[in-house]
């Protein structure tokens, strides 16, 4: 706690899906002071922005969260648009944190940025062995280069950031919005309508042999802030849950949990994505103690409740 009570945090992204955890977390550790940055007060991609965040603050902490996201599809149509906005939100940023004596950044990659056929499970040391899915590779390779800049200033400058590569995230407050959401919170907004359409079957891209690997935000939260304070190095991390599902077995899970009692239809002709993923999370656990404690099903129930609840609002 006293580590906290020293520090003035800025959030970048503070109002997102997992901003707000963090936020929360923060609050939770009462952190001497906490500033939000995001849009449309702040634009990290104007580094004019930066530079008045930066001396407006003081932040002793930045933990950079903001990022242009989305699924697959959101992906395929907006390449440009996700590398230029996650790289421009990112590298002025460091550079200009690193000119403003900042004591330390916290840099958050993707699991996008490993390669395509990763052995599995995926460890921090196999990250430069190819090239990513395609699907996501600009957007992946965006956010790597954060770790390029982190141990270039690191070693240049010995300005102290550390990059960590989580999952995918799923929990309250996730985004829905069908045009950027990711598996899950698409999943549930199409069962749930379906179910009360009447709907008699729901279409899923793919063919649901791929397997991903899911982090509740709140673990994802209290991982992020175990690192901020207790790691010092600019070797990435993984922060995930150590559990790996099939996307066939997901969107049955989604849809009993949701109650949606009609056929799942495949459209092969849509891509998979990445064929399979799941972190080797031992670096993390070691380097500061992060575990993730919450159960997949019951974290699915919580999500699914926090929907149904916000969509009558």
């Amino acid at each position: 706690m006293s580590f906290w009570a020293q520090q003035r945090v800025v959030v970048t992204g503070g109002k997102g899906f997992l901003g707000t955890h963090v936020v929360a977390a923060l609050q939770a550790r009462r952190a001497g002071a906490i500033h939000i940055a995001d849009l449309p007060d702040c634009n990290l991609c104007e580094v004019a922005d930066v530079r008045r965040l930066l001396a407006d603050v003081k932040p002793t902490l930045v933990i950079h969260l903001a990022a242009r996201v989305g699924g697959i599809g959101a992906n395929r149509a907006n390449p440009a648009i996700f590398f230029y906005q996650n790289l421009m939100m990112g590298v002025p940023l460091v550079h200009e944190c690193w000119q403003a004596g900042v004591q330390k950044m916290v840099l958050l990659g993707t699991i996008c940025a490993y390669p395509k056929f990763t052995p599995v499970p995926f460890q921090e040391d196999n990250l430069w062995n190819g090239y990513p899915e395609e699907t996501n590779a600009p957007y992946g390779l965006a956010k790597k280069m954060l770790l390029v800049q982190s141990q270039a200033y690191r070693q240049q400058y010995g300005f102290n950031s550390i990059f960590l590569l989580p999952v995918n995230l799923y929990g309250p407050g996730d985004n829905f919005n069908p045009e950027h959401s990711h598996v899950i919170p698409a999943l549930i907004k199409k069962c749930v309508e379906a179910r009360e359409a009447g709907a008699e079957h729901i279409v899923v891209w793919g063919d649901g042999s791929a397997t991903r690997e899911f982090l509740f935000v709140r673990d994802a939260a209290e991982g992020i802030l175990l690192a901020a304070e207790k790691y010092d190095d600019s070797a990435p991390v993984n922060l995930g849950s150590h559990f790996e599902i099939s996307i066939k077995v997901l969107v049955e899970l989604i849809a009993r949990l949701t109650e949606f009692k009609g056929a799942i239809v495949w459209d092969k002709t849509q891509p998979n994505g990445q064929p399979r993923r799941k972190l080797d999370v031992s670096r993390a656990e070691a380097l500061f103690g992060f575990h993730a404690g919450t159960n997949f099903e019951a974290g699915l129930r919580e999500t699914i409740a926090w929907y149904e609840k916000a969509r009558k609002k």
